[in-house]
């Protein structure tokens, strides 16, 4: 228990330290940084959309075809032999 809150300490302290040195050294002006912030959010909003519909339509496909019995192919990654 005592590992957990010293860890969530530690986090808490580093993100308060490196926000702190983030806003003291940032060459931008405070307006400036949230128009980045919001449009790097908004990207990464859309990002993950566009993902999720595509992952949607794939899944609606195979459970498509496993409803009518024809066999799907998962798309896997060749393993490499052991070294």
């Amino acid at each position: 228990m005592r590992k957990t809150i010293g860890l969530f300490a530690g986090v808490i302290t580093g993100a308060l330290v490196g926000s702190v040195t983030a806003l003291l050294l940032t060459p931008y002006s405070g307006s400036e940084i949230r128009e980045r912030l919001q449009s790097g959010i908004q990207h990464l909003i859309e990002e993950g959309k566009r993902a999720a519909a595509a992952q949607r339509a794939d899944m609606e496909a195979q459970l498509d075809a496993f409803k009518r019995g024809t066999p799907i192919v998962l798309e896997t990654t060749p393993e490499e032999p052991p070294a």
